[in-house]
């Protein structure tokens, strides 16, 4: 409602319902492709940092993370061992995204803000955030791949 109130309140009243159901429907498009990407993305994040992993979909993953220290007995040290070159390949790996591309990349999906959002700061279209986005995914799976990690 407030985004139908804030870009289309100059229009006429029998064009509202058409705008209002066309906003709804790109609102929930970006949010299934958002859980799919975080589902891809940050939820290998959390197993490779020791975080729990298929408990509740909507759960916050830094919510759940447990420090290393913590859950000592819980894990061999070869498993954290594993788990922090893996970290360290993934690093290195978004250290050479380029600039762009990784900027929108770490906004989108480790500091979560929204297409809109991330196009403010980055002070481009909404279009070329997502193009830098898939860009930056596609990359960093197939250099991910080409090391021998699949997610």
């Amino acid at each position: 409602m407030l985004r139908l109130a804030e870009k289309y309140g100059d229009r006429q009243a029998a064009d509202l319902p058409l705008l209002f159901h066309r906003i709804m429907q790109n609102a929930i498009r970006d949010w299934y492709r958002r859980q799919k990407v975080r589902a891809l993305w940050i939820a290998p994040f959390t197993a490779l940092l020791g975080g729990r992993s298929g408990e509740d979909e909507h759960e916050d993953p830094l919510e759940s993370y447990v420090p290393t220290g913590e859950q000592a007995g819980a894990q061999a040290p070869s498993e954290r061992l594993e788990r922090s070159q893996v970290v360290e390949i993934l690093e290195q790996e978004i250290g050479r995204l380029p600039a762009r591309q990784r900027e929108a990349f770490l906004m989108r999906y480790l500091q979560e803000l929204d297409v809109a959002e991330t196009a403010l700061a980055m002070g481009c279209s909404e279009g070329s955030v997502k193009t830098h986005c898939s860009r930056a995914t596609h990359a960093l799976a197939s250099a991910l791949k080409a090391r021998g990690i699949e997610l």
